[in-house]
Protein backbone atom coordinates (compact mmCIF):
# COMPACT_ATOMS: atom_id res chain seq x y z
CA UNK A 1 0.00 0.00 0.00
CA UNK A 2 1.42 3.86 -1.20
CA UNK A 3 0.29 6.67 0.15
CA UNK A 4 1.08 10.32 -0.50
CA UNK A 5 0.73 12.30 2.58
CA UNK A 6 0.66 16.49 1.93
CA UNK A 7 0.14 19.02 4.72
CA UNK A 8 -2.62 21.19 3.61
CA UNK A 9 -4.31 24.60 4.73
CA UNK A 10 -7.12 23.14 2.46
CA UNK A 11 -8.13 20.82 0.25
CA UNK A 12 -11.45 19.19 -1.50
CA UNK A 13 -12.55 16.49 -3.87
CA UNK A 14 -15.28 17.27 -6.53
CA UNK A 15 -17.10 14.50 -8.52
CA UNK A 16 -19.64 15.41 -11.14
CA UNK A 17 -19.39 19.27 -9.87
CA UNK A 18 -19.91 18.38 -6.59
CA UNK A 19 -17.90 19.18 -3.76
CA UNK A 20 -17.69 15.21 -2.20
CA UNK A 21 -15.19 15.97 0.65
CA UNK A 22 -13.22 19.12 1.97
CA UNK A 23 -11.14 19.86 4.53
CA UNK A 24 -9.42 22.44 6.33
CA UNK A 25 -6.28 22.73 8.37
CA UNK A 26 -4.37 18.73 8.22
CA UNK A 27 -3.52 15.89 5.64
CA UNK A 28 -4.43 15.27 2.39
CA UNK A 29 -3.46 11.58 1.71
CA UNK A 30 -3.29 9.80 -1.60
CA UNK A 31 -3.31 6.03 -1.37
CA UNK A 32 -2.74 3.11 -3.79
CA UNK A 33 -3.55 -0.33 -3.16
CA UNK A 34 -1.32 -2.87 -4.47
CA UNK A 35 -2.89 -6.80 -5.07
CA UNK A 36 -0.21 -7.96 -2.26
CA UNK A 37 -1.70 -5.68 0.61
CA UNK A 38 -4.00 -6.65 3.29
CA UNK A 39 -5.33 -4.91 6.15
CA UNK A 40 -2.23 -5.60 8.06
CA UNK A 41 -0.66 -2.96 5.63
CA UNK A 42 -3.22 -0.61 6.06
CA UNK A 43 -3.06 -0.67 10.21
CA UNK A 44 1.01 -0.12 9.29
CA UNK A 45 -0.39 3.27 7.80
CA UNK A 46 -2.60 4.67 9.41
CA UNK A 47 -0.41 4.58 13.32
CA UNK A 48 2.24 6.38 10.71
CA UNK A 49 0.31 8.95 9.09
CA UNK A 50 -1.21 9.18 12.50
CA UNK A 51 1.44 10.07 14.35
CA UNK A 52 3.69 11.60 11.77
CA UNK A 53 5.30 14.77 12.89
CA UNK A 54 5.28 17.50 10.30
CA UNK A 55 3.40 20.46 11.83
CA UNK A 56 5.09 22.85 13.79
CA UNK A 57 5.09 23.61 17.30
CA UNK A 58 5.45 26.68 18.99
CA UNK A 59 8.99 27.07 18.31
CA UNK A 60 8.32 26.37 14.64
CA UNK A 61 9.75 22.65 14.76
CA UNK A 62 8.12 19.99 12.85
CA UNK A 63 7.15 18.00 16.05
CA UNK A 64 3.16 17.51 16.25
CA UNK A 65 1.09 15.32 14.18
CA UNK A 66 -1.81 15.74 12.46
CA UNK A 67 -3.81 14.31 16.25
CA UNK A 68 -1.59 16.88 18.26
CA UNK A 69 -3.34 19.70 15.72
CA UNK A 70 -6.83 18.50 15.83
CA UNK A 71 -6.45 18.41 11.90
CA UNK A 72 -8.77 17.27 9.55
CA UNK A 73 -8.01 14.28 6.87
CA UNK A 74 -8.96 13.58 3.10
CA UNK A 75 -8.58 10.69 1.03
CA UNK A 76 -8.14 9.60 -1.89
CA UNK A 77 -8.04 6.59 -4.08
CA UNK A 78 -5.56 6.44 -6.65
CA UNK A 79 -4.74 3.55 -8.22
CA UNK A 80 -1.86 5.08 -10.22
CA UNK A 81 0.58 5.15 -7.72
CA UNK A 82 0.79 1.69 -8.02
CA UNK A 83 2.31 1.99 -11.13
CA UNK A 84 5.27 -0.19 -12.97
CA UNK A 85 7.28 1.76 -15.14
CA UNK A 86 10.56 0.63 -15.30
CA UNK A 87 9.58 -0.92 -19.23
CA UNK A 88 9.00 1.85 -22.18
CA UNK A 89 6.96 4.57 -21.53
CA UNK A 90 3.33 3.88 -20.70
CA UNK A 91 2.87 2.59 -17.07
CA UNK A 92 1.23 -0.34 -16.43
CA UNK A 93 -0.93 -0.64 -13.46
CA UNK A 94 -1.43 -4.78 -13.38
CA UNK A 95 -0.32 -4.72 -9.67
CA UNK A 96 -3.16 -2.24 -8.89
CA UNK A 97 -5.88 -4.33 -7.05
CA UNK A 98 -8.92 -4.86 -8.55
CA UNK A 99 -12.14 -3.02 -7.13
CA UNK A 100 -13.15 -6.18 -5.34
CA UNK A 101 -10.31 -6.35 -3.55
CA UNK A 102 -9.30 -2.33 -3.23
CA UNK A 103 -12.71 -1.00 -2.31
CA UNK A 104 -12.53 -2.72 1.14
CA UNK A 105 -9.34 -2.20 1.65
CA UNK A 106 -9.60 1.78 1.41
CA UNK A 107 -12.86 1.39 3.30
CA UNK A 108 -11.09 -0.39 5.93
CA UNK A 109 -8.28 2.22 5.52
CA UNK A 110 -10.78 5.15 6.00
CA UNK A 111 -12.42 3.75 8.87
CA UNK A 112 -9.25 2.93 10.93
CA UNK A 113 -8.06 7.09 10.39
CA UNK A 114 -11.92 7.55 11.47
CA UNK A 115 -11.29 5.65 14.67
CA UNK A 116 -8.81 8.71 15.65
CA UNK A 117 -11.95 11.15 16.23
CA UNK A 118 -10.46 13.53 13.64
CA UNK A 119 -12.83 14.84 10.99
CA UNK A 120 -11.95 12.38 8.14
CA UNK A 121 -13.18 12.77 4.50
CA UNK A 122 -12.62 11.08 0.94
CA UNK A 123 -13.31 10.58 -1.96
CA UNK A 124 -15.18 8.29 -4.47
CA UNK A 125 -13.44 5.22 -5.67
CA UNK A 126 -13.42 4.88 -9.34
CA UNK A 127 -14.94 8.32 -10.28
CA UNK A 128 -13.15 10.96 -12.02
CA UNK A 129 -12.28 13.62 -9.36
CA UNK A 130 -10.92 16.75 -9.44
CA UNK A 131 -8.69 17.19 -6.73
CA UNK A 132 -7.50 21.02 -5.50
CA UNK A 133 -5.43 21.77 -2.49
CA UNK A 134 -3.62 24.21 -1.10
CA UNK A 135 0.25 22.60 0.20
CA UNK A 136 1.41 24.10 3.67
CA UNK A 137 4.93 24.07 3.52
CA UNK A 138 5.30 22.62 1.13
CA UNK A 139 4.96 19.30 2.98
CA UNK A 140 4.99 16.21 1.10
CA UNK A 141 5.86 12.47 2.62
CA UNK A 142 6.00 9.24 0.59
CA UNK A 143 5.32 6.31 2.37
CA UNK A 144 4.91 2.22 1.18
CA UNK A 145 3.78 -0.36 3.67
CA UNK A 146 6.20 -2.76 1.71
CA UNK A 147 9.38 -1.09 2.40
CA UNK A 148 8.48 -0.41 6.43
CA UNK A 149 11.42 -1.79 9.06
Amino acid sequence: MKAVIQRVSEANVVVEGNTVGEIKNGLMILVGIDEADENADADWLVQKILNLRIFADDDGKLNRSVRDIGGEILCISQFTLIADYKKGNRPSFIRAARPEKAVPLFDYFKSELAKSKLKTEAGIFGADMKVSLLNDGPVTIVMDSHTKM
